[in-house]
């Protein structure tokens, strides 16, 4: 039963609904499908999938980009309504032989739109009844097996050469075996296929499909090529004894612990280290050049090559003046190669790219393209709004003012910092606390990674560097306690920010998976950042994806909280490889709040969206 069907404009200004009489929708599918997908750059997906408690539609869509129009469908998930795309299609052919920009009210379509539904499910209820009575079908591809492998039956042996179940297999068991007693000849199967069996020089073979033979064949071949390596080999070279390693004799230590002991109550004396002096590069403004040339205006044919040596110059030079009537998914498949590949060169994930290149396809296609314009420019166009809207973040994160606003309710702003091995999760949490101190906000450090040895120790070096506390237990004890005694402590020491450092996990170890969702669980942060490398690239799908699944699916909370922002470090080494920034916020839909790019504390700035797209589609 098809719940609902909108037809709106790209603006937002919906023309025409249909309701079922009787059956409100639950949520907000609507809403929630343009700002997880159509905004997202996702409309080139089949469909969208809306689950609320009590309920769960599934929402498909079209467009007609010449007029601006959008189509969405909603139905319940359990139907699999069969009718749905063709009955879009519908909709969208006559709707627009009705449609005038100036007018914002279609009651007529409502008789138009009970026919071609009416339509749309009577032709798919015949193709229904067509599957069920039409199962013969295997039958006849036996027999035109049969056929094209015999090279061809007369009319009156059709029927014997079939292959049909029960008749002809003894038969062609007989003509199998005769096959062997003569030693050269054909025999057919009870499947219409011609097995062909030969003796020669003494070795036989009962076909290409005797599984046992080919297995005794496999075991001989594999006992030759054994008893030629082992003639080939004369003399093994003497190996070489390794001496065994002398260790001193020192005592050895029980456990590789060497926090101190009277910083468990948080009442350590941090030693005073001379204070690192310098602005944080989260505060100055990046210039990007203002080069509105590409590469593809610098050279005119380089991203057409492939558009024209399949229409020829005249042609394309032709559509550039003229302008084309309606663009086709045909013509900008060579556009959009280009762009898949040169955005896969960037350390773009393979998946990401294509879908992007999907959605600028679907986003396309039906579009007048205007004179003297190419189609390769106008996918570029096209590519790069997309690109600038993913980046973009969709809501403001300000931890600034959220900060100050923390401070102002009584209670810490608390931050936490998640990810896998080794990608700088102490390091820039020590170039994080370092921006808030520029910004007179009391910053304490809290060292939960009690997993990993030297993580305490590596913490406590920043916190004396910079002056501020750091709450420790030492090793081996529950993330999550620690988190939350620090947090108290921050109602003694006067603390307005507690970043919180965890020890890094793979996305597959479910143990410390489930240790993380605990410890976002009790303590509540106000923001979780994930800390991933720029370098990485298809993996960056794999880990973001997997990480907010686990902190979904091992959440006891039926709201769980996931990644709400990404630091990317090693932003320094990767030259124009920026595709990872790109793969995590598509995946993820989490902004990047700060890009690390290099070794001091000065060293993080903010993520500049114009430059990583100019690079990306450069």
């Amino acid at each position: 039963m098809l719940e609902q069907l909108l037809i709106f404009t790209r603006g937002g200004l919906i023309l025409w609904t249909y309701k079922e009489l009787g059956n409100a929708l639950r949520g907000s599918p609507i809403d929630t499908l343009i700002r997880s997908c159509l905004l997202e750059e996702r409309s080139g997906a089949a469909s969208y999938n809306y689950d609320v408690p009590g309920a769960a539609y599934t929402l498909k869509w079209t467009f007609h980009n010449d007029l601006g129009l959008v189509f969405v469908a909603v139905y319940q998930k359990i139907l699999h309504l069969l009718y749905v795309d063709e009955l879009l299609a519908m909709v969208k052919r006559e709707f627009s032989e009705i449609y005038y920009p100036k007018k914002t009210v279609y009651n007529e379509f409502d008789d138009i739109f009970q026919q071609l539904r009416k339509e749309a499910e009577a032709r798919a209820e015949d193709i229904k009844k067509s599957k069920q009575v039409g199962k013969p079908v295997n039958n006849n591809l036996g027999k035109k097996q049969g056929q094209l492998q015999n090279g061809g039956t007369d009319g009156g042996n059709k029927k014997k050469g079939g292959g049909e179940s029960g008749k002809d297999g003894g038969d062609g068991d007989k003509v199998k075996g005769n096959a062997k007693e003569n030693g050269h000849s054909n025999g057919r199967t009870g499947n219409g296929v011609v097995q062909v069996n030969c003796k020669e020089n003494g070795n036989s073979t009962d076909g290409a499909f005797d599984v046992n033979k080919l297995q005794k064949l496999r075991a001989k071949g594999g006992k030759k090529v054994d008893t030629v390596v082992n003639k080939g080999s004369k003399a093994e070279p003497t190996k070489k004894i390794k001496k065994n390693r002398v260790w001193d004799d020192s005592p050895k230590e029980s456990k590789l612990d060497f926090t101190d002991p009277m910083s468990e109550n948080g009442s350590e004396n941090i030693a005073v280290v001379a204070a690192v002096e310098g602005e944080s590069m989260m505060d100055k403004e990046e210039i990007v050049s203002s080069d509105s040339e590409t590469e593809e205006d610098e050279e005119p044919g380089k991203d057409n090559k492939v558009e024209a040596k399949k229409k020829g110059w005249f042609s394309s030079m032709f559509q550039s003046i003229a302008g084309k009537a309606n663009l086709e998914k045909a013509d900008l498949e060579p556009a959009l190669k280009a762009l898949k590949d040169r955005l896969m060169t960037k350390n773009v994930a393979e998946e990401i790219a294509e879908k992007l290149c999907e959605s600028v396809a679907t986003s396309l296609e039906g579009k007048k393209l205007g004179s003297f314009t190419r189609i390769s420019s106008t996918v570029q166009v096209a590519m790069e709004e997309a690109l600038v809207r993913i980046l973009t973040p969709k809501r403001s994160i300000d931890i600034l003012r959220d900060v100050h606003a923390a401070k102002e309710q009584g209670k810490p702003y608390v931050v936490v910092f998640v990810g896998v091995n080794g990608v700088g999760k102490s390091t820039n949490l020590a170039k994080v606390a370092y921006w808030l101190l520029q910004h007179n906000i009391n910053v304490m450090m809290a060292a939960c990674d009690t997993f990993r040895s030297g993580a305490v120790e590596q913490l406590r070096t920043h916190a004396r560097r910079l002056r501020i506390p750091i709450f420790e237990k030492g090793y081996e004890k529950d993330p999550a306690i620690v988190a939350k005694e620090a947090i108290q402590e921050t109602n003694r020491n006067g603390s307005d920010v507690v970043l919180v450092d965890t020890a890094g996990r793979m996305q597959d170890n479910e143990p410390l998976m489930r240790a993380l969702s605990k410890l976002i669980y009790v303590n509540s942060p106000d923001l979780i950042l994930f800390v991933g490398e720029a370098l990485v690239g298809n993996d960056a799908v794999d880990q973001l994806s997997k990480f907010n699944q686990k902190l979904g699916d091992l959440s006891p909370s039926p709201d769980p909280r996931l990644i709400d922002g990404i630091l990317l470090t090693k932003f320094d080494t990767i030259d124009d490889k920026v595709g990872a920034a790109l793969s995590m916020v598509y995946i993820s839909g989490a902004p990047v709040m700060f890009v690390g790019c290099g070794q001091s504390y000065t060293d993080l700035k903010k993520l500049n969206v114009k430059s990583i797209v100019k690079t990306l589609l450069k």
